[in-house]
């Protein structure tokens, strides 16, 4: 990213108050006025972020639908009645029903586990899927995790069978009501703790059935690695109990005695410590990749086995798993990039939207947020199937909502609905076109109601000379990970820099700089920059920091995020 964008720097909090709290905590004032940013102004709220606890997680039983849920898992544990785990393919839905699955085991449970394919049983619990799932293996109790809060009519269909349904569930509740049963553990119906993701679900459940009846030799916080991951993958906010559990979750990491998650970290090249960073982009896209190319068992028989040869099987499958996914995405987005450069000016200026007949409909999600996030339009990109039928994934840039757009196309539309940033929708080939061009009018006229909503815009927390730039700032910043969604990795600005030397290029698509700023140098790298413009020096760089480590020797690594000319 280089000029054609607007630069946007947060609002500074009171010096004074910046520098009192920063001799309070003994940390340097940069790293303060961040957390302050945030809205941690204050003592006790600044030591609960900065150093959050296991002690200070709420009341499980807070939760709505938590007293029933529990009552009833009790019951099926008295009883030692058949139990089925119905989960999700994502990494949400794998780590919460492995966790469910350990949960249960310590009570003395042997619940039977089912997750849907993709293609043929399709996202949610639906009746296909649950025929499958209890065919030759009537249980008393079905547990929907990670989907189930809508599904009505399967859950009136489990009643007729005397199969009795618990759902532990994070999306939204539909207007038209959701489903009848024996409990729905679900945030989104109460007015608390809508942060959480199913693996938090899950957790709070764990945490209220111990609480309730203590199981000898089980450790929840030894399994917290788990609600980590489900955490991260899910991309909910890091905030509240979010941000207690995935803190502790990483380091739960670090040394976790899960052989699953060891295998894991050995292919995925994992080092401790673990960040955010790590599970989202080493380990989550490789357990996803099971559930987007063949099928997500392979990643819960992972995560539950105790056989370390056994998982590095596993472990190795799912690295090729995700190297497939890799090449998959990486031809659709050829195809999709060769499909824009033919498309009418008119029907690419304002929203992308291709189609092609060989896409793996597992992959369209990344390809969308990808062009997205390299084109700063909204996206949809379509896989269709030989009867005609488009499926689709949409991504959005801040301020256009999807819902709104898809509501506004829905003449065209089969179906199509999700979130404002990410939705999907089902369209026929034949509408395809049509969609395009009225996507396309949609946003044009969104985008022209006052600030343009397609101008990039790049918004960084602090300015800072490079000389503040150091490993004594790197101890004080490293406070405030994890950082994702809620608590984003700050984006720093520095002013009048120069180049010491020319640019090197790395591995024929990275730049790395070394940068002088008041007689103080420090090396850059700026990912995927080779073939960019660069403005004339001096320059504004807008850059986030980290902690480097390379043969014993520790250094602070800067990465560019945009350039312009110096203002």
């Amino acid at each position: 990213m280089t000029s054609e964008s607007k630069w946007l720097l947060a609002e500074v909090p009171d010096a004074d108050r910046v520098q009192a709290l920063a001799t309070e905590f003994g940390l340097r004032p940069l790293a303060v006025q961040l957390a302050m940013q945030r809205g941690f102004d204050q003592a006790d709220s600044l030591a609960q972020f900065l150093h959050p606890r296991l002690q200070d997680l709420d009341d499980p039983f807070e939760l709505v639908g938590m007293r029933a849920g529990v009552d009833r898992l009790l019951q099926a544990v008295d009883a030692q009645e058949g139990v089925v785990l119905y989960g999700d393919y994502d990494v949400d839905g794998v780590s919460s029903t492995a966790l469910l699955t350990l949960v249960l085991e310590a009570y003395g449970l042997k619940p039977i586990t089912f997750l849907p394919q993709r293609l043929s049983e399709g996202y949610g619990l639906s009746l296909g899927g649950i025929k499958k799932a209890i065919a030759g293996n009537k249980p008393a109790l079905l547990i929907a995790a990670d989907c189930g809060t809508n599904s009505r009519d399967e859950a009136d269909w489990l009643r007729e069978q005397g199969i009795d349904l618990l759902v532990l569930d994070h999306h939204e509740p539909a207007l038209e009501g959701v489903a009848d049963c024996v409990s729905i553990v679900n945030p989104k119906l109460g007015k608390d703790y809508h942060y959480l993701c199913t693996a938090g679900v899950v957790f709070k459940v764990a945490h209220a059935l111990l609480k309730e009846r203590p199981v000898e030799g089980f450790d929840l916080r030894q399994h917290l690695d788990l609600v980590a991951l489900g955490t991260i993958a899910d991309i909910v906010p890091l905030v509240d109990e979010n941000r207690i559990i995935v803190r502790r979750g990483l380091q739960q990491l670090d040394r976790t005695s899960n052989q699953g998650l060891i295998a894991l970290k050995t292919v995925s090249g994992l080092r401790p410590p673990c960040d955010a960073v790590d599970v989202g982009f080493k380990i989550g896209p490789r357990i996803n990749a099971a559930g987007r190319v063949n099928t997500a068992q392979d990643a819960l028989d992972l995560l539950l086995s105790t056989d370390s040869e056994q998982c590095m099987k596993l472990a190795r499958h799912l690295d090729d798993l995700n190297r497939e996914r890799q090449d998959l995405e990486q031809k659709a987005r050829d195809q999709a990039e060769a499909q824009m450069a033919d498309l009418p000016a008119d029907e690419k200026e304002f929203a992308i939207v291709v189609a092609g007949d060989e896409w793996h409909p597992g992959v369209v999600g990344i390809v969308a947020s990808r062009l997205m996030r390299k084109y700063h339009l909204p996206t949809f990109i379509i896989a269709c199937d030989e009867k005609g039928l488009g499926k689709g994934s949409g991504r959005s840039v801040e301020g256009l909502s999807l819902v709104k757009a898809l509501d506004h196309c829905r003449d065209l539309l089969e179906a199509g609905g999700g979130h404002d940033q990410a939705a999907g929708l089902s369209v026929r080939k034949e509408n395809i076109g049509a969609f395009r061009k009225k996507f396309n009018a949609y946003v044009a006229d969104r985008a022209s109601e006052g600030e343009n909503l397609l101008t990039q815009k790049v918004r960084l927390d602090i300015e800072a000379r490079l000389k503040d730039i150091d490993l004594e700032l790197l101890d004080s910043y490293e406070l405030l990970r994890p950082f994702g969604k809620g608590n984003a990795q700050p984006v720093l600005l520095s002013r009048g820099i120069h180049l010491k030397c020319d640019p090197r290029v790395l591995k024929d698509k990275h730049l790395k700089f070394l940068f002088i700023q008041d007689g103080c140098t420090r090396d850059a790298i700026y990912f995927n920059s080779a073939e960019l413009e660069l403005p004339p020096t001096p320059w504004d760089i807008a850059y986030t920091i980290d902690r480097n480590e390379y043969r014993g020797r520790v250094s602070v690594s800067m990465m560019i995020q945009a350039i312009r000319s110096a203002q």
